[in-house]
């Protein structure tokens, strides 16, 4: 079924994500009183409430809040494919949220159009959502699930492609770009340090390059999963 999918109906997209503050000690009283009761069952002697917000204030989307969205998609060349990229960043998210959504509303808005990130299931696609109600913004078609069957569902996730029905583990996209032989660039920072470059360096423009690589590869390990050949580096576009 899946070397049916039209490919240049698929928007892939990749989000990264940081604390709404830096530090722990900085949130409202009843912020911090909130995640320390999300957080509880957690939080040990070796693991403080500190801690836990510098490891998962940006997981949540309740206490987070996007700074970059990455998309790309596929189009034919002369040659074959080729990818291009777009991203929405800035420090005022509901600017880039409203950015993402417009073109949402405009290109991906009928059962045809295709959302695909890794793990995007259980994490890009609903922490967009939440935070998009959080800020008063309309979901966009593409994004609005609520009564829909799961068949009805335009989105695909190549973590769950890859389980084939099994339940037991996460496999990451490094690993999946390793197995499939899926060059990938040496980055300089990996999603540990998205919250250090942002708030300490404020390299909104560092943050993007590695957000738009990792669509990069989620759309090379796509292809491979179809069986289909790598697009070649030329024939990638970055924004």
């Amino acid at each position: 079924m899946l070397d049916r999918v039209n490919l240049e109906k698929i928007l892939f997209l990749d989000i990264e994500t940081v604390p709404q503050t830096y530090e722990f000690a900085k949130l409202e009283d009843k912020t911090r009183e909130l995640f320390e009761a999300k957080t509880r069952f957690q939080q040990n002697e070796e693991r403080s409430f500190e801690q836990l917000y510098d490891m998962r204030g940006g997981i949540f989307a309740e206490f987070g809040q996007i700074v970059c969205i990455s998309v790309g998609f596929i189009t034919a060349s002369p040659t074959g494919k080729q990818i291009r990229m777009k991203s929405f960043y800035h420090d005022d998210e509901e600017t880039l949220l409203n950015q993402f959504k417009s073109l949402l509303d405009e290109h991906y808005n009928s059962p045809h159009s295709i959302l695909c990130g890794h793990n995007a299931k259980e994490f890009d696609f609903p922490y967009i959502c939440r935070r998009m109600l959080i800020l008063g913004i309309k979901l966009p078609y593409a994004l609005n699930i609520a009564g829909k069957k799961p068949w009805e569902i335009p989105h695909l996730d190549t973590m769950e492609l890859w389980k084939f029905g099994d339940f037991k583990a996460y496999t990451s996209l490094a690993l999946l770009c390793h197995v499939f032989e899926i060059p990938t660039p040496k980055d300089d920072i990996s999603g540990a340090d998205v919250a250090r470059v942002y708030f300490e360096e404020n390299d909104l423009e560092r943050i993007k390059v590695y957000c738009e690589k990792d669509v990069v590869a989620l759309i090379q390990l796509f292809v491979k999963m179809q069986g289909g050949a790598l697009v070649e580096e030329s024939e990638i576009h970055y924004s």
